[in-house]
C-alpha cells in the first residue's frame, strides 16, 4: 500500500507511548483566550493568505513546498507562545490539538477516502445537464446519511468522468461543493462534524431532520434549478458534445464496480455513530491530555476498514477511478498548519464576552435578552467559513445556554440558525469544511482548473450569500 495510508497510522501510534513516559502528573493549562489580542490570530491570517496567493503568485514554489510553508505558519503560534506561555502550557495545547482535534480529522476523512474511492460507477455516463443534476441531487441526498466527505469523494470521480469531454467543467465541481460537500450534510449528526456534537450534547437525532428541512430543500432546489440552467446554457455553447466512441464504453454498462466497499461505508458510519454513543471514559493521559477509549477504537476501527478497503479492492478498480493518494496528503499537510495556526483564534471565540471578539458575541443578543437568531445564522456562519466549523458550532452552542432539552423547545429557531450557519456557510470558502479542498484537490489531478482561493470566493458571494439573504429572510 502507498506510504500515505501510514500518515494517519503513524500519527495514531503516538498514542501507544507508554502514558509514564509522557504524562505530567497534572493538568496544563490552556492559553487564556481571554487575554489574547487580535495579533495572535496573524499566523493564521497568513497561513489563509498563502493558500490564498501564493499557488497564483509563485505556483512552482508553492506546489514543491506548501506543506514547509503549513509548518511555517504553525511555527509562527507556537514558538511566540512557547516564549510568552512556556513549554508547559505550549506543549499542552499543541497535543490537545494534534490527538483530540486533528488526528481523528485526518483518520476520518482518510479511511473514507480510501472506502469512497475504490467504488467506481461504471458505464457510459455522458455529461448532459440534465445527468449533471442528477448526480448533484444525488450526492446531496446521500451527504446527511454518510457524511459530506464520504458522498463527496463517492461522487466527484464519476461527476468528472461523465465531463471529461466538456470545455466548461468548473461550474459542476463549485456546485457540489455547495450541495453534496456542504449543504446536504444537514439534516442527521452523520452528515457534518458541529451536528454530532448537537448529538452528543443531547440534540435529538432527528430533531435536524425536522427542524432543517424546509430549509436544506429551499436551498438545494434553488441551486439545483441555478445549477441546471446555467449547464444548459454553457452545454449549448459548447454545441452540445458527445464523449468519444470507444469500444470499452461501449461494451461497459451502467453499475458499481468495488461494491464490497459500501459495506465498509456502513461500517464507517456505524463506526462513528456508535464512538458517540457509548462512554467509556478515559483509558490514556498523555501530558494531561485525557484520550477516552470509544474515541480511540474509533480511530482504530477507522483504520482497519481503510486497511480491508484497501486489501479487497482490485487495483485495477482503482486505477480506473483514476485514484491516487495526492489529495489526502495535501489536505493532511495544509490542515496541519491550519490547525496549529488557528488555536489563539478558537481560544479567542471560546472566551465569549471576555476575548476580544466580544463586540461579535454581544450581536446575538438583543437589548432585552433575546436571541437574535438571523445574528446567530450569520455569525456561526461567518466564523465557520474559516474556522473549525465544529468548536464555532459548540461556541454559539454555549452562548445560547447550552441546554439541549430547552434548545430544542423554547428555542428552537436559535438552535436551527446555528446549525444551519455552521453547516451550510461551510461552502464559501475552500478550507470552510475538509471535503471542499480534497474535491478541489481531485478535480485539479483530473484536469480541472480549478478557481482560486478568492476566485472561489468570488462564485460563493455571487451565488449563496444571496441565498442566504433569502433563507434569513423567510426562516430566521
Amino acid at each position: 500500500m502507498s506510504k500515505f495510508f501510514f500518515l494517519p497510522a503513524g500519527a495514531l501510534s503516538l498514542l501507544a507511548l507508554p502514558c509514564a513516559a509522557l504524562a505530567s502528573g497534572g493538568h496544563h493549562p490552556s492559553i487564556p483566550g481571554a487575554e489574547l489580542s487580535a495579533v495572535w490570530v496573524v499566523p493564521f491570517v497568513c497561513m489563509l493568505l498563502s493558500i490564498a496567493v501564493l499557488p497564483l503568485t509563485l505556483p512552482h514554489f508553492w506546489e514543491h513546498h506548501f506543506g514547509k510553508i503549513a509548518v511555517f505558519w504553525g511555527l509562527a503560534f507556537l514558538v511566540p507562545c512557547l516564549l510568552v506561555y512556556g513549554s508547559g502550557t505550549t506543549l499542552y495545547v499543541f497535543l490537545h490539538t494534534i490527538l483530540l482535534d486533528y488526528i481523528p480529522f485526518l483518520i476520518l476523512i482518510f479511511s473514507l477516502f480510501a472506502v469512497a474511492g475504490g467504488v467506481r460507477l461504471t458505464g457510459s455516463l455522458t455529461g448532459s445537464p440534465l445527468v449533471n443534476t442528477g448526480i448533484l441531487a444525488v450526492g446531496t441526498a446521500l451527504a446527511s446519511w454518510m457524511g459530506t466527505t464520504g458522498a463527496a469523494v463517492l461522487l466527484i470521480r464519476p461527476l468528472l468522468r461523465a465531463n471529461a469531454h466538456r470545455k466548461y467543467r468548473v461550474h459542476s465541481v463549485v456546485f457540489f461543493i455547495f450541495l453534496v460537500a456542504n449543504i446536504g450534510g444537514s439534516l442527521t449528526p452523520l452528515g457534518d462534524p458541529p451536528l454530532f456534537l448537537g448529538f452528543l450534547k443531547g440534540v435529538s437525532f432527528f430533531w435536524t431532520t425536522t427542524h432543517l428541512f424546509l430549509k436544506t430543500v429551499f436551498m438545494a432546489v434553488v441551486l439545483l434549478g441555478v445549477f441546471y440552467i446555467l449547464d444548459t446554457v454553457l452545454f449549448a455553447r459548447e454545441g452540445k458534445p458527445v464523449p468519444p466512441h470507444t469500444p470499452e464504453r461501449a461494451r461497459e454498462k451502467l453499475g458499481l464496480d468495488g461494491k464490497v466497499n459500501l459495506l465498509f461505508l456502513l461500517g464507517i458510519v456505524a463506526v462513528v455513530l456508535a464512538s458517540g454513543l457509548i462512554q467509556t471514559g478515559e483509558i490514556i493521559s498523555v501530558y494531561g491530555v485525557g484520550i477516552e477509549g470509544q474515541n480511540l477504537m474509533r480511530d482504530l476501527l477507522l483504520l482497519t476498514i481503510a486497511w480491508l478497503s484497501w486489501k479487497f479492492t482490485e487495483q485495477r478498480c482503482r486505477e480506473l477511478n483514476g485514484f491516487s493518494w495526492a489529495p489526502i496528503a495535501e489536505v493532511a499537510k495544509l490542515f496541519l498548519g491550519i490547525f496549529i495556526s488557528m488555536i489563539p483564534a478558537i481560544e479567542i471565540l471560546r472566551a465569549g464576552t471576555r476575548g476580544a471578539l466580544a463586540p461579535l458575541i454581544r450581536l446575538v443578543t438583543s437589548a432585552d435578552g433575546q436571541p437574535v437568531n438571523a445574528a446567530y445564522f450569520w455569525l456561526t456562519g461567518a466564523l465557520s467559513s474559516f474556522l473549525d466549523n465544529a468548536p464555532t458550532y459548540l461556541v454559539f452552542f454555549n452562548t445560547a445556554g447550552g441546554d439541549a432539552a430547552a434548545l430544542m423547545t423554547g428555542m428552537g429557531t436559535t438552535l436551527a440558525a446555528i446549525s444551519a450557519g455552521a453547516v451550510f456557510m461551510g461552502a464559501n470558502s475552500y478550507i470552510g469544511n475538509a471535503p471542499n479542498f480534497m474535491v478541489r484537490s481531485i478535480a485539479e489531478e483530473q484536469g480541472v482548473p480549478m478557481p482560486s482561493f478568492f476566485g472561489y470566493m468570488a462564485w460563493s458571494a455571487g451565488i449563496l450569500v444571496p441565498l442566504f439573504v433569502v433563507l434569513t429572510w423567510i426562516f430566521f
